[in-house]
């Protein structure tokens, strides 16, 4: 059975130019029929259909089927055309399912009601209603969280929920011919708080793991001319999230003669949890340190009472705050002679549109504060997007090296 246009994404979908005209009703009808469509409750292997009559011959005025259960076969069939007919469940259905310019719209549908949702929320009549908007915010970014988990896992024993935690495999070439193997645990990020990113791993994250596993040197691990007999080289990851690039820091440097002090920090509860899961599931205790880390209000109490000589982060600007707090929390934690590094997503859509531009405007610039020595930018690399990694809104990526440079008294 062929499906229906009306069982397009792209049918269905209400217009965003719109959407301050569409009803709570008609928006929690469309999420209803994605969730349906994409994720379906399980169903029985085989439906059979039951013996139907056809009164017009088969080939008069009958549109072509699909070709899945096709009637050219029953040319023979009795005269007044009855057939009896078994088809796999969903047949055409899961055709649909795969069609990538239908799901590739539904992810940038779903991405540009999250990021519009706002003005629509706050324009329900009464409370109850404004309520239901809210819900159907929580609902579409668990949709999105479940289309980012289903595009980029490497199993998908959970896909029929679309909302279960995953385990990820990564394996990244070195340079020396082996590979940097990595198991990640993927939590669904809360229904009820769409801040939670950092519980699953994104796009950039991935990108940046593989240039860092193909180069380390390149990256400063360890720094050129650094004394690795004399002490250990600390590393500080902000934004973890489930601290991809910390287990690859501490897998590519355990050959040094002294162990190096990673730590990898992040701000929400849940995140830091996963992040204690994902460290223990790749390495020995006490490889990579988990600690909390508000970019807001930095501290420097142990473990942080140290300068570190790497800075890696990833994905980290959701905010257009977000560049200068992390240059608060760099100038007070990298070394005299550290590098930070920072690989982030460029977005030209959605909620998160044009923050990229915040980094350049937070760390070019002379020393703050009328300090000699500030932070600068060193040296920026742009980067296209890769088919089949990252959110539907990226549409390349941006590396920043970062260091001390002489300051404007």
């Amino acid at each position: 059975m062929a499906t229906d246009r009306s069982d397009h994404p792209t049918t269905f979908l209400p217009t965003l130019a719109r959407l301050s005209s569409q009803s709570t009703a008609g928006v929690a009808g469309a999420l209803a029929k994605l969730r349906s469509l994409y994720w379906p409750p399980p169903l029985p292997a085989e439906i059979t259909l039951p013996k139907r009559t056809i009164l017009t011959k088969i080939h008069e005025t009958v549109d072509p089927d699909s070709g899945y259960a096709s009637a050219e076969d029953e040319e023979d069939a009795d005269v007044d055309g009855a057939i009896t007919h078994v088809t796999a469940a969903g047949d055409s259905l899961e055709v649909l399912r795969a069609d990538n310019l239908e799901r590739e719209f539904a992810m940038r549908w779903t991405t540009g009601f999250i990021s519009r949702s706002d003005p629509w929320i706050d324009a329900a009549e009464g409370d109850e209603d404004q309520a239901a908007r809210a819900q159907l915010l929580d609902e579409a970014t668990s949709l999105l969280s479940a289309f980012i988990g289903d595009g980029t896992a490497d199993n998908d024993e959970d896909e029929a929920e679309g909302e279960s935690a995953m385990v990820r495999i990564f394996s990244f070439p070195t340079a020396e011919g082996s590979s940097i193997e990595v198991q990640l645990h993927d939590a669904p990020m809360l229904e009820d708080d769409h801040t939670s990113v950092g519980l699953q791993s994104w796009g950039s994250c991935i990108r940046f793991g593989r240039r860092i596993c193909a180069s380390p040197a390149h990256f400063s691990l360890p720094p050129p001319d650094f004394p690795i007999y004399e002490r250990p080289l600390r590393i500080l990851e902000l934004g973890a999230g489930t601290g991809l690039l910390s287990i690859i820091a501490a897998k590519l440097l355990q050959h040094l003669p002294q162990p190096p002090t990673i730590i990898a920090t992040d701000f929400h509860p849940d995140v830091l949890t996963n992040l204690g899961i994902n460290v223990s599931a790749n390495l020995p205790p006490s490889k990579v340190q988990v600690h909390a880390l508000d970019w807001e209000t930095p501290t420097t109490s142990p473990p942080l009472d140290e300068p570190f000589d790497v800075i890696l982060a990833a994905d980290v600007i959701y905010h257009p705050l977000h560049a200068l707090w992390i240059r608060t929390c760099v100038e007070k934690l990298l070394h005299p002679q550290g590098v930070f590094w920072m690989f982030n997503a460029v977005r030209e859509v959605g909620r998160h549109e044009g923050l990229a531009e915040s980094v350049p405007k937070a760390f070019d610039r002379p020393a703050l504060h009328g300090e000699s020595i500030g932070l600068g930018i060193l040296e920026v690399e742009e980067a296209g997007k890769e088919v089949g990694v990252g959110r539907a809104d990226e549409c390349g990526y941006r590396l920043f090296k970062i260091g001390r440079v002489p300051g404007v008294q």
